[in-house]
């Protein structure tokens, strides 16, 4: 019996450090959890995190945040189990966040890029907003260009037959629609005068490519400079918040109604807004800091209407201009266009 006892306690000593060695183990799951929220119209961490400078900017009454997501790495079961019981948090696959063919660092190293990137995107539509277009000029003339003698560097191209040029693109797409050999008029300015030239296309080396035969490039002359100094975050999530916060800085209108407002959402130049991830920890943490609406991309509508929160009106937003008709709407005491199920 003595030997049989000694035999069954180390059985279960034995059972009892597996079971915590799997509680301990590693798994292929990362949590999400609500992170930080930032308000773009004031300072972190002492600084402002909008800086403009060389022209007069206003104060608002209310904030404008950004919201983020933390996301834990490594996991043990426990963390997990717990977790998965959270309403604050969510396990998902570690390669949704961190793909089988990038390391963390590489991964790290992206999201700041996209960071760099979305704040840039975000100065460009709010300076468009507030009318500082983006302007298609001539970098160069390449050799034997369809141009010489009609334009020169630094001339700004305003329209290719009639045609408004909004982006670089927009004029190549016009000056490829016809074949070599076609004549365009091509509207500019040259030193603020307007001009035009008529220009007939010719053929790349080699193929039947129509092209005028310059190098061109673009730039959004504005006579102050707007800077973002936020750092530890990463991801393009928060460039309509940024749009926001530089516009609300420079216009005279206060855009928060002395309200705290919160969102999430990418934006590209042409003034777009794109689905993020972790929106249901976006929303937890936009309560918490005391937000009354957010501002949900419409592609993240249906996930957001699934975790909503109570007491946090969500507007749908696909554009800058949807999210200001939003802000408008709600700052005078209406409600906004709501997020859809579907």
């Amino acid at each position: 019996m003595r030997r049989r006892g000694v035999t069954v306690i180390l059985g279960a000593l034995l059972t009892a450090l597996l079971a915590v060695g799997v509680m301990a183990a590693p798994l292929p799951y990362v949590v999400l959890k609500p992170g930080p929220t930032v308000n773009t119209l004031g300072s972190s961490n002492g600084t402002e995190v909008i800086q403009v400078t060389d022209t007069k900017t206003t104060t608002s009454a209310g904030q404008l945040r950004l919201t983020t997501v933390n996301v834990q790495s490594q996991v043990e079961l426990v963390w997990a189990i717990s977790s998965w019981f959270s309403d604050r948090e969510a396990v998902v696959p570690r390669a949704l966040i961190y793909p089988p063919d990038q390391t963390e660092k590489q991964v790290e190293q992206q999201n700041a890029q996209e960071w760099t990137d979305s704040q840039e995107s975000a100065v460009t539509v709010a300076l468009v907003k507030l009318g500082y277009p983006v302007q298609t000029y001539v970098k160069k003339l390449s050799d034997g260009s369809a141009a010489t003698g009609l334009l020169a560097a630094d001339d700004v191209i305003t329209a290719v037959d009639g045609t408004a040029i909004t982006s670089p693109g927009k004029l190549t797409e016009l000056v490829r629609a016809k074949p070599a050999g076609t004549t365009f008029t091509v509207a500019y300015t040259r030193a603020g005068k307007a001009g035009s030239a008529k220009i007939t296309t010719k053929a790349a080396d080699g193929d039947n490519t129509p092209r005028l035969g310059i190098e061109i490039d673009t730039k959004q002359p504005h006579p102050f400079e707007v800077k973002i100094d936020l750092d530890k975050i990463g991801g393009p999530s928060a460039g309509l918040m940024f749009t926001l916060g530089i516009m609300d800085k420079l216009m005279p209108e206060d855009l928060t109604g002395g309200k705290i407002i919160a969102g999430t959402g990418t934006i590209d130049d042409a003034g777009k807004v794109g689905p993020i991830g972790g929106i249901p920890q976006k929303l937890v943490g936009a309560k918490s800091a005391g937000a009354k609406l957010f501002l949900v991309p419409k592609d993240n509508c249906a996930e957001a209407v699934k975790n909503a929160v109570p007491g946090l009106t969500m507007a749908e937003v696909a554009t800058v201009d949807d999210a200001l008709t939003a802000l408008k709407t709600f700052t005078a005491g209406g409600t906004p266009k709501p997020c859809s199920a579907s």
